[in-house]
């Protein structure tokens, strides 16, 4: 995959750049229209692997929302600087989109979470929004039903509408368990299906396993299951769980939106890695390879998540 051209296409750099690498300073005549708009998709930022499924949900989120300006940005400062020096690549965090945005003279912006759960990156990204002297501990920024499905704050002179993660609703839940389908019905039944997520020691730790639970019901199955890489519960309790259960033969899923390198050799690189663990209790495992991002109906519950945080900007 060309990264370059997708960084073009997926930043929309052409309508933030004058042809080079200056932001653009001309200025927007905003209509009060929600078309105009802009809403700045906010992932992680990984390897070449993330931007192939960033380009698939570019494509996506623009199906779903085609009269919407759509930017990236990219909250992992690491990243960004390895993209810079080892493919030259300008990647641009929130604040500096948002900058951008604002000295345009757009009043408004949607700020997409890509993540999964509102854990504690989460909120580090909603504290992005805001500058220093009004940043509040995560506590009182956590949504809640006065601020769902969005919230507001402030970076300079715009302001935003923030949209919630993946799993943010009983809705949410549902149709993430919609999405798992294909997996779902391609995995023999006698097989433990286990979704693996990065887990978190955020309040929101239990997600995980609530959508275990709705997933089941949904497919009237036992044979899913969820696990985590840190916090609760640990990976030999699952396993022992799963053991019990009296399942043999074990399919991964990475419950991440992508399965980067670090991921699979959690899952699957060396004595310590998930896979090891169900082998040494004489499990067969086969893994997926990727993330939920590459499920289109992924990119759909993230497009109704932006036009939720669109609906309640009052214009």
């Amino acid at each position: 995959m060309n990264i370059q051209s997708m960084n073009i296409q997926s930043m929309n750099i052409q309508s933030m750049n004058n042809g080079n690498d200056t932001p653009s300073m001309v200025k927007i005549n905003f209509s009060g229209s929600r078309k105009e708009i802009p809403i700045v998709v906010t992932a992680f930022g990984t390897t070449a692997k993330a931007f192939s499924t960033y380009k698939k949900m570019n494509a996506a989120l623009k199906k779903e929302l085609p009269d919407q300006p759509i930017l990236w940005a990219y909250s992992s400062r690491v990243v960004k600087d390895t993209m810079k020096r080892h493919k030259n690549l300008d990647l641009k965090e929130p604040a500096e989109v948002l900058l951008m945005l604002q000295q345009q003279g757009h009043p408004w912006a949607v700020l997409q979470s890509l993540h999964l759960i509102g854990g504690h990156e989460f909120h580090r990204l909603v504290s992005e929004g805001r500058p220093p002297s009004e940043t509040r501990p995560s506590s009182e920024t956590r949504p809640s039903s006065e601020t769902r499905p969005s919230s507001e704050s402030r970076v300079s002179d715009i302001r935003l509408s923030l949209g919630l993660p993946l799993l943010s609703s009983p809705e949410d839940y549902m149709e993430t368990a919609c999405a798992m389908e294909p997996i779902i019905f391609g995995t023999d039944p006698d097989s433990a299906i286990v979704l693996i997520g990065h887990g978190t020691d955020h309040p929101t730790w239990a997600s995980y396993f609530a959508l275990e639970a709705i997933m089941r019901e949904k497919y009237s199955t036992d044979n899913i299951f969820t696990g985590v890489l840190e916090g609760f519960p640990k990976m030999e309790k699952t396993v022992k769980r799963i053991k019990d259960a009296g399942f043999s033969k074990i399919l991964l899923v990475p419950f991440i939106l992508v399965a980067g390198v670090h991921f699979q050799k959690d899952l699957t690189g060396g004595e310590d890695s998930w896979q090891a663990a169900f082998e040494q209790q004489g499990m067969d495992v086969s893994v997926i390879s990727d993330g939920v991002g590459m499920l289109d109906r992924i990119s759909t519950i993230f497009a109704r998540h932006m036009r939720e945080a669109l609906d309640v900007i009052p214009l």
